[in-house]
C-alpha cells in the first residue's frame, strides 16, 4: 500500500512540475514576442526598401539619380560608343576586375549605388579620364561600366539588386 501512495505523490509532482514548466514558457513566450516584433521594420522603412523607376524618358548619354536606402542610384542610358567602350577593355588591366555584361541586365541601362568604394563620396557623372564617374574627394575614375580604374577607391561602383519588370521599369531592391 506504501508504494501506491509513494506513485501517486510522485505522478502529481510529475504533473505539477510539468505544468509549472509549460507555464513558464508560454510566460515567456507572451513576454519577448512584443521585444521580438518591435524590432522589424517600420513601414517608412519597407517602402524605402524598393523603387520602381521609369526608364523610358532616357535618351541614350542621359542619366537620372534616385534615392534608394538613403543612397544615391545612377541610373544611365548609356551610347553604343560607351557600352563598346566598356566592353573592349582588358580585364588585366582593372583593379576590380569584372566584365561589363556581368555589371548590366540591359546594356542599354547601367543601374549601380553612387557612392564612392573608397570613403563614400558621391562621384561626378561624365567626367574623369575614362568618360564615366571621377570623384573629387580623393580623384579615383570610374569608366563606363562602373569600374575603378585609377585612384584610391578599392573596388567597382556597387550594383544594386534590380530587375526589370517591362523593357522600361526597373525595381530596385
Amino acid at each position: 500500500m506504501e508504494n501506491n501512495s509513494n506513485d501517486d505523490k510522485k505522478s502529481r509532482r510529475d504533473f505539477i512540475h510539468i505544468t509549472s514548466g509549460v507555464t513558464v514558457a508560454t510566460g515567456a513566450a507572451a513576454v519577448a514576442w512584443p521585444l521580438i516584433d518591435q524590432m522589424n521594420p517600420s513601414a517608412d522603412v519597407l517602402a524605402l526598401a524598393s523603387v520602381e523607376v521609369d526608364l523610358e524618358p532616357l535618351q541614350p548619354g542621359q542619366s537620372i539619380s534616385v534615392l534608394w536606402r538613403g543612397k544615391p542610384l545612377f541610373i544611365r542610358r548609356r551610347t553604343e560608343e560607351e557600352i563598346s567602350e566598356a566592353r573592349d577593355i582588358d580585364l588585366n588591366t582593372l583593379k576590380d576586375p569584372q566584365l561589363d555584361e556581368e555589371r548590366v541586365k540591359n546594356s542599354n541601362y547601367l543601374v549601380m549605388v553612387g557612392v564612392c568604394t573608397h570613403l563614400g563620396c558621391v562621384p561626378l557623372g561624365q567626367q574623369g579620364e575614362y568618360g564615366g564617374w571621377f570623384c573629387p574627394c580623393h580623384g579615383s575614375h570610374y569608366d563606363t561600366s562602373g569600374r575603378i580604374r585609377k585612384g584610391p577607391a578599392p573596388t567597382n561602383l556597387e550594383i544594386p539588386p534590380y530587375v526589370f519588370l517591362n523593357e522600361t521599369t526597373i525595381k530596385i531592391g
